[in-house]
């Protein structure tokens, strides 16, 4: 090998500095007045808004949107089995004008995404569904409204009249539900979607922990964890009470606890699937099917088709399927599918710049439904589960005591 020898410098020709040149350089980007604005505009990815919002919001309702059920098991592998996919693209492929819509029940959508059902939104921010549903209005994308939902199907509408509208209904006494689907109805939406996976919910130990059962027994510490956020506490006591805004004609019947116990039946089966089919016209979607025999049967009793499992909804138990694979092509051509694509925790390792988005499109599911909880909190692109019994699967095989309601 030869011998390296030590090369003489490169001549640099050195000359003053021009102004023109450095102010070109000097941009500074602008602070703003907003302390909101200047939060967003110094977020690059999603984990920075998530660490925005545990600034910015208490604990207790920080650990609601943020939180899972039991170990947060099934999170975890819900977020592992979407980075378990990847890409296959095919090179030497014109992406100049790459088109990014999807066609859902009929309907062209922009993009494949949507925005799910959440329960309490105006706990997490006073303006709630409606600045939701406009924003979803605005990008012309889906909107479901939860049954436990703190905005009426009615005002929903109004504060968005052009937006594609969907109703989640809890499958419950008949009484409620014929109620419901009328008003789901007569507000023009144009899907219901029926939740199954809500009959035992996961015991959620932060809420627990924090208070924030059914009823209510909030700690002290959590109480001056709020008395912090005087931004958020201030909207509570100034707007409307935070509550079921769906379920109110029952308020003369039965108080806040006895709603909330009524909500949800562990005694739901495919029946209820036929009587509300029955009942309802328009696309019928099954939300939270885990396997693929289910899947079949929710279709063949009338479902237009539903995501095949719910990966972002870790209330359903700590060991809940996360692979959704398998109940997606237990659909196959028999049905459309509005797939939520696993974005229960967008903010994790594998989520961070909208991966998740690509991904499904690159696996050939059609929509992917976002959950959002108003305007700020759906800026942080948390997600939420909607409110449930505080009792587990693997407390209810033991034949273990009912813990306390978790929202």
């Amino acid at each position: 090998m030869p011998r390296i020898r030590e090369l003489p410098d490169v001549p640099v020709v050195r000359r003053r500095p021009r102004w023109a040149e450095v102010r070109q350089n000097l941009k500074f980007r602008g602070a703003g007045l907003n302390p909101v604005t200047r939060r967003l505009d110094g977020a690059l990815s999603i984990g920075d808004l998530r660490r925005a919002a545990r600034r910015t919001t208490p604990r207790s309702v920080f650990d609601y949107v943020d939180g899972a059920a039991e170990d947060e098991i099934t999170a975890d592998r819900n977020v592992q089995a979407y980075r378990s996919l990847i890409f296959h693209p095919d090179g030497l492929r014109s992406v100049d004008n790459p088109d990014t819509s999807v066609e859902l029940f009929g309907r062209r959508l922009p993009i494949p995404m949507g925005f799910a059902p959440t329960g309490y939104t105006r706990m997490m921010h006073h303006h709630g569904e409606a600045a939701v549903a406009r924003v979803a209005q605005h990008f012309g994308v889906p909107y479901a409204l939860s049954t436990v939902g703190t905005t009426t199907v009615e005002a929903v509408r109004a504060a968005a009249p052009e937006v594609d509208l969907w109703f989640q209904l809890y499958p419950t006494s008949p009484e409620i539900n014929e109620q419901l689907i009328q008003r789901a109805r007569g507000a023009g939406c144009s899907t219901l979607v029926l939740t199954c996976d809500t009959a035992v919910s996961g015991y959620r130990r932060k809420d627990d922990r924090n208070g924030l059962t059914i009823p209510p027994s909030l700690r002290p510490s959590t109480f001056l964890d709020m008395a912090r956020f005087p931004y958020w506490w201030i909207n509570k006591l100034t707007t409307e009470q935070v509550d079921f805004a769906s379920l109110t004609s029952l308020r003369g019947k039965y108080d806040f606890n006895q709603i909330a116990s009524r909500i949800f039946d562990p005694s739901v089966g495919l029946d209820n699937l036929g009587w509300i089919r029955e009942r309802w016209p328009g696309n019928l979607l099954v939300k939270g099917i885990l396997s693929v025999p289910s899947a079949r049967e929710a279709i063949d009793r009338g479902a237009d088709g539903g995501d095949p499992v719910q990966p972002r909804r870790p209330a359903a138990g700590p060991d809940a399927c996360s692979d959704h694979r398998a109940a997606c092509g237990a659909q196959g051509a028999r049905t459309r599918r509005a797939d939520p694509g696993g974005q229960r925790h967008p903010q994790r390792p594998g989520h961070r710049r909208g991966q998740g988005t690509g991904r499904r499109r690159s696996t050939g599911r059609p929509c992917l439904p976002v959950r959002d909880h108003g305007r700020r909190a759906g800026r942080r692109g948390q997600g939420l589960r909607d409110p449930g019994r505080g009792i587990s699967a693997s407390h209810a095989a033991a034949g273990r005591p009912v813990q306390r309601r978790t929202f």
